[in-house]
């Protein structure tokens, strides 16, 4: 049996103020194109199907297109809420679905039934477990002590009643202790979040969702697929993909991945403006990718960001790596106030402020500044 692992969606996201809706448009048509390829019976989508819990009409729109594509290609689809969606909104209508071959994940609550497939090596268990914390699993097992994620995790699936006789798939989304984070994802303070990965052992394989960067925890078949885009700059070196489960009999399990390229990458770039500006240096750039930028020139350059978006019309973050930014001064406070001049005065300040002493043509400018307000002031 092969499956299509994905997740983390999160259709209709908004990158530093640019929507990700054309770019997640194009990613999903590459995902159709695998789908194609790979011709797998079944594909997991593992929570954050859209951005936020109330979607834009545009998000729904899209989702719906790609779920109306994917059932037309004789496999099953499987679809679980994770910490972004809306429970609800994911379940709505998951009973009609049924019968197109979509799954869709109903509220979480203790009886929870797996989907049967079958192939020549028996049957194929798939369980379905959405984004949970602790308070929504202690609600229906009020005798149990639940107090991490890690007991309400553990305490759902040990009441699941999985056969470890045969081959048993869960689809979840939470964090597994020991996984790589990016700044993208949503972060619980003091990783008060973090599930320990012995509560899936009884699974051949788990398909996770809510980290956003490919990985295997622990085993191979312990997986985040990641995201199908990069949704943040902590993410520019990450290489996007789709999961490939082959399943044979119990025990076979192989996994390889489809390569993601994206319509626009994100990418980040350094050097002073006149470097990044000239023509030599950008024309082997894909310029319509979006760019984050760090210009390294000592002195702020007037209007940047619009300038650099004559050419690189995508940035989405500029930022400077100068004296003045490279290391932070602690302003004290100044010393013998009444006996310094007033340019004296200014430029300790400037320099405790930018790491850097005022330069001559700076001090003729603060003199004749402080001369004209004086005379005013007279």
């Amino acid at each position: 049996m092969k499956l299509l692992h994905l997740s983390d969606l999160h259709i209709g996201k908004r990158v530093n103020e640019f929507s990700m809706l054309e770019d997640q448009e194009y990613i999903l048509t590459k995902i159709i194109n695998i789908v194609d390829e790979e011709a797998p019976d079944a594909v997991l989508i593992c929570g954050d199907v859209y951005d936020k819990s109330v979607p834009s009409a545009e998000a729904v729109a899209l989702f719906d297109e790609f779920l109306v594509r994917l059932s037309k290609r004789n496999l099953k689809t499987f679809v679980i809420s994770g910490n972004h969606d809306s429970p609800e909104r994911i379940a709505f209508g998951a009973r009609l679905m049924d019968a197109s071959g979509v799954y869709m994940s109903p509220v979480y609550s203790k009886d929870i039934e797996p989907v049967k497939l079958e192939d020549k090596h028996g049957d194929v268990n798939i369980y379905m477990l959405p984004f949970i914390k602790p308070a929504h699993v202690r609600a229906h097992f009020p005798e149990s002590t639940i107090e991490s994620y890690t007991d309400a995790v553990q305490t759902a699936i040990d009441h699941l009643g999985v056969n470890k006789a045969e081959r048993n798939i869960l689809l979840t989304h939470q964090f597994v202790t020991g996984s790589e984070r990016s700044e993208s994802e949503d972060i619980s303070v003091g990783g008060s979040d973090n599930i320990s990965a012995f509560v899936f052992d009884v699974f051949d394989y788990v398909a996770l969702g809510h980290i956003h960067k490919p990985q295997s925890i622990g085993r191979e078949t312990l997986r985040y697929s990641g995201t199908p885009l990069k949704y943040s700059f902590s993410e520019a070196g990450h290489k996007k993909s789709v999961t490939v489960i082959d399943m044979e009999e119990k025990g076979s399990v192989s996994i390889h991945t489809a390569d993601l390229i994206p319509k626009r990458d994100m990418r980040e770039i350094k050097g002073t403006y006149m470097e990044l500006t000239a023509k030599s240096f950008y024309s082997a750039l894909n310029i319509e990718d979006y760019y984050h930028i760090t210009l390294t020139d000592e002195e702020d350059v007037l209007d940047a960001m619009n300038k650099l978006r004559v050419i690189y019309k995508n940035i989405m973050k500029l930022d400077y790596d100068n004296k003045r930014t490279r290391k932070g001064a602690v302003i004290n406070g100044i010393s013998d106030l009444e006996s310094k001049s007033p340019l004296e005065l200014v430029s300790e300040f400037y320099e405790l402020q930018n790491n850097q002493p005022v330069s001559e043509e700076q001090k003729t400018f603060l003199s004749d500044l402080i001369e004209k307000i004086w005379e005013e002031d007279k």
